[in-house]
């Protein structure tokens, strides 16, 4: 009781509410652009000033007006349709291969032995020195470029697979056979979550070596390709296409790891990791 014969009313207590999670705005996401933006500023600058010599390195903007123009007459739909088409066909030749021995050799202990150490080994040849030998047994037509961007594709996959199952808590493992679930059940719900991080890691950088493959696969014997596109326009010291083809395999990569990286998020809800700050 206070001195006027008053009770004080007990303070209030504010409880402050928990910060929510600030998301990044719009100035960060696109920070990333910065220096792309002034590399390609910088570029265009010195080639209009001369310190670049336009038969060396065009301006961006003439390789732009290029990249129109082929696109406009067709010529580089059909280029790139078929850069795509032997991509694809590459990548899943070798993922699947790739995916199949990776998961025999972490699962069981017999395919470790048999199929790791002819892996291990091959692993130390440089896929595209075997071009010699490629064309020796396949040929020097569709086969190369498909066989170079399998090859591409193998290695990354298989030992981030490998790796992937190998790095799984064996106490995870006993904690579901404990639960009752059957080996079908942990597979799905324990070896697979677990895995497939390094999976992801492993097709990003499986799609990063198929493009380098297809780059030099098509410089082999092809009528069609962006890399032949550089190649056709090199014996005609075109360094503009030369340089739009660089760029489209260059966003190629790019897109297709953004895509990835989407597809992983999505995939990999539960997952929290390091964030940079």
């Amino acid at each position: 009781m206070s001195r006027t014969g008053l009770a004080e009313a007990p303070s209030e207590v504010v409880t402050a509410a928990p910060a929510a999670p600030r998301r990044p705005g719009a100035a960060r996401r696109y920070r990333r652009l910065i220096s792309p933006v002034a590399l390609v500023l910088g570029w265009e600058l010195a080639a209009r000033t001369g310190l670049l010599a336009p038969e060396k390195l065009p301006a961006p903007s003439d390789v732009l007006a290029t990249g129109w123009r082929l696109t406009r007459d067709g010529t580089l739909f059909v280029h790139l349709l078929d850069s795509l088409t032997r991509a694809g066909a590459g990548l899943l030749i070798g993922g699947v291969l790739a995916l199949v021995l990776g998961t025999v050799a972490g699962l069981l202990r017999l395919g470790d032995d048999l199929a790791d150490p002819p892996v291990q080994m091959a692993r130390m040849l440089p896929h595209l020195g075997l071009v010699p030998l490629l064309i020796i047994w396949v040929g020097i037509g569709e086969s190369l470029k498909i066989s170079l961007v399998a090859l591409g594709a193998f290695f990354p996959i298989y030992f981030n697979t490998y790796a992937g199952i190998r790095d799984i808590d064996e106490r995870l493992v006993e904690a579901a056979r404990t639960c009752g679930l059957g080996q079908a059940a942990r597979l799905r719900h324990v070896v697979l979550p677990g895995a497939l991080p390094s999976l992801f890691l492993g097709l990003r950088l499986a799609i990063g070596a198929a493009w380098l493959s297809l780059v030099v696969g098509e410089q082999v014997n092809a009528q069609t390709g962006i890399g032949f596109l550089m190649m056709e326009a090199r014996e005609f010291s075109q360094t503009d296409v030369v340089v739009l083809g660089l760029v489209v395999y260059a966003l190629l990569g790019l897109i297709s790891d953004l895509a990835l990286r989407v597809l992983e998020r999505r995939m990999l809800t539960w997952r929290r990791g390091l964030r940079a700050t």
